[in-house]
Formats: C-alpha cells, structure tokens, sequence
C-alpha cells in the first residue's frame, strides 16, 4: 500500500526524482547540506519578498477602512495595520549573517505570525460592531485573511511535515475566531469555510512540495559533473565551506586529498578525447568506490580530484588513500594501470587557517609527490 501512494506521489511531482529523494519531500532533517543551504537561501529570499509586498499593501487598505468604518474602529484597524507594516518592513530588511534553515525557518515563522495576530485582533474588534451594508461586506473581508495566508505556503519549497507545522496555526486562528463569535456562530457557514481552508492546505501542500521536487531535481544536477557524476567543483567549494566553518566551531578533523592522473595528456594526444572521458568516468568510479561512507568526491578540473574527508585525522586520511590508491584508478586504453599522485593535508595537524589553503597545500604535496615520480602519496612536508 506504502508503495503504490510514493509511486502515485511521485507520478505528482515528476519522474526525474529518485526514490530515496521522495522521501526528502517529507523531513527535511534528510536533505544533504549542500540542498539545505539552496533551500534555505531560497526561502529567506522569498521570505523578503513577501514581507516587501505587504508592507506596502498593509497600510494602503486604510484608505479604505477610513471611507467605510466609524472612526473609533478605523482607528483601531489602522494602528494594528501600521504596526504589521512596521514588522514586515523590519523582516524584508532583517540582515541575516548564515543562511541556514534554522533561520529561514525563523523567518517563516515571523512572516506568518505577522497577520495571524492581525486576523486575531482584526477579527476580535470587528465583532464589536454592527455593521450594515458595503461596512459590512468591507468587514467580512477580514475573515478571509487565513485563506490568503495558507494559499501563500505555496510560494515556498517546503516539506510535507513543514506545510503541516506553518498551516496549523493559522488553521488554530480560524478556530479561535469561531470561539469568539460562539454565540452567534453559523454552523454550516463555519464548517464549510474550515473545511475549504482544509482543502487550500492540501493544495498548497501539494504545491509546496511539487517546488522542492524541482528544486531537488535541479540543485542535483548542477551540483554533479555531468562527465564523471561526482561533485563539481562549485558544489565542491560550498561542501567545503560548510565543512570548514563546522571544524572551526567544533574543533573537528577535515582532510583533503588532491588526486591528480598520472599521464593523462598523453592518453587525449594519443587516443583522443572520447577515450580521455572513459578514463575520466572510471577513475572516477573507482574513487567512488574505495572512498568511506562520509567521505565526498570532487572533480576539481581536468583529470584533478579533490577527496573531502570529514572527521578524519592525518593518519587515517593516509590509511584511507593507500588502501584506495592498492586498489587502483582503473586502466589506460592500452590495458596498463592508470596511477595517480596524491597530496594528503588534515587542517588540525597543518594548521591552516581555511580550507582554501587546506587545498592549496594537498595540492603542493601532490606536486611534490609528480616530482618524485609519481604514483605515490606525499602527507608531509619535504626538507627545504
């Protein structure tokens, strides 16, 4: 039963996901980090720009209130409104240092408890009122703010348990607002528009995740190389980034490894560029294939790879490179074995201070190790 509603899902957001990437539809908490920081980015961006649209438009329906209510209630609606101005005003502009979906979560919650307490309070002195005529019509509108609120969750590539968390609130304010008016409560009027609200929340939901798919589907496919399937080297440079601010804050362990192909020019002059790629990919796969389970590849540039090792001391970066190195880089168009030379550096043990010059140095070390005939691993420094 589980399979055919992922396959019915799936068939929803497109085929071009993969199975595994279905369930990050669902929890965030599975994303990689690389498609947590995109996502991220993305939703404070639209976070902003929402929040810039409704600073405009909040206080711009005064004019409005001011023409159809008594004067003691425009008064009240206009301060409520000029004080949810202020605060999406304040949250376009909200400077944000790291873009993490701690923070764009944050963000999203501020967007939406913006005109949740607005709808509250609207609600709640609008009630006081006996209205009649285009007053009144003008007042109904107010009850309509929960339905623009969810539909808004669509705009945002959010999990299936994200749109859950952000609707129930404003799905609680509705209720709220029926508690209010419980004496003269419609009933059928009051289940029919919670049950519509219900519906735009599927919808939305539906929405929501059918743009993460996308997301999902088109970050994957500009973070790989199209040649060899690993990591670029932008994709390559952000993982770093974000492995490197985690050692400096926690005092963890990164080694880098630059894996460099020995020869490799002479196999495009002498074969072509055709049998050049096929070496590319298989060297590739090997690498793949001998790395550890956190362990992360990088084509850095031509027949250059960078290998990222999370949590790993000098020494067993060099354990780790040797077994990969025993096993191979695959074979030449003539059958010989393709050898590599490899530079290893671990930033603690180095003492660099990003990893910038954590590379730069595996990338000395990977020079010295060609200078010394190639084929080999070079994880210290050489006397001057």
């Amino acid at each position: 039963m589980i399979n055919v509603i992922l396959f019915r899902l799936r068939n929803l957001v497109g085929d071009d996901i993969s199975p595994r990437e279905l369930a990050w539809l669902f929890a965030g908490w599975l994303h990689p980090a690389l498609y947590s920081t995109r996502r991220a980015g993305m939703i404070v961006s639209r976070v902003r720009l929402v929040a810039i649209i409704f600073a405009i438009l909040t206080p711009a329906w005064m004019v409005v209130d001011f023409w159809m209510f008594p004067v003691d209630l425009f008064w009240k609606l206009a301060t409520a409104r000029i004080l949810a101005a202020i605060a999406f005003a304040w949250l376009s502009t909200r400077p944000v240092r790291d873009v993490t979906m701690a923070c764009a979560h944050k963000a999203l919650i501020i967007m939406f408890a913006i005109p949740t307490l607005f709808f509250l309070y609207s609600y709640w002195v609008v009630s006081g009122y006996a209205l009649t005529g285009f007053a009144a019509a003008v007042a109904a509108g107010y009850g309509f703010l929960p339905f623009a609120m969810l539909a808004g969750i669509a705009i945002f590539p959010l999990t299936v348990v994200e749109c859950v968390l952000f609707a129930a609130p404003m799905l609680g304010a509705q209720a709220i607002a029926g508690i209010v008016k419980w004496n003269a409560l419609e009933w059928p009027s009051f289940a029919g528009a919670f049950w519509l609200l219900l519906v735009i929340t599927a919808v939305a939901t539906l929405a929501s995740a059918s743009q993460l798919a996308l997301m999902i589907v088109l970050v994957r496919q500009l973070m790989r190389d199209p040649l060899t399937g690993v990591f670029s080297r932008s994709s390559g440079e952000e993982l770093l980034s974000l492995h490197d601010a985690a050692t400096s804050r926690d005092a963890r362990n990164l080694a880098v490894a630059f894996v460099d192909l020995d020869h490799f020019k002479l196999v495009n002059d002498r074969y072509g560029h055709e049998a050049g790629d096929s070496v590319l990919r298989d060297a590739a796969t090997r690498l793949r294939t001998g790395m550890r389970g956190g362990d992360v590849i990088v084509r850095w540039g031509g027949e250059e790879f960078v290998v990222v090792m999370p949590d790993t001391t000098h020494d067993d970066a060099v354990t780790a490179l040797r077994r990969m190195r025993e096993q191979g880089f695959g074979n030449r168009p003539d059958g010989t074995r393709q050898t590599a030379s490899i530079g290893v550096a671990e930033r603690r043990s180095a003492g660099t201070e990003d990893w910038r010059a954590l590379v730069e140095l595996a990338d000395q070390r990977m020079y010295v190790a060609k200078q010394e005939g190639r084929d080999r691993i070079v994880a210290e420094e050489r006397p001057a």
